[in-house]
């Protein structure tokens, strides 16, 4: 993992297209130069972790190709 940059702009953060109304087990992503950064969306000030372009791009490809499940 990498550094978070010093401020991801809010608008920047998104939620699953996976994440229902009414489910409370959410996070967040948001696509930085440097990394992408995943928080949970009830706590957006807390932790955030930070992900290479090439680490979050390998989590991707496994999950659309089946292989994490």
């Amino acid at each position: 993992m990498q550094g978070v940059p010093s401020a991801i702009p809010r608008e920047a953060w998104f939620k699953s297209s996976y994440s229902g109304a009414g489910t409370t087990e959410c996070v967040e992503a948001a696509h930085a130069d440097e990394c992408t950064g995943v928080r949970d969306s009830k706590c957006p000030h807390g932790v955030i972790l930070a992900f290479s372009q090439a680490a979050w791009s390998s989590f991707i490809g496994g999950i659309r190709g089946g292989g994490l499940g």
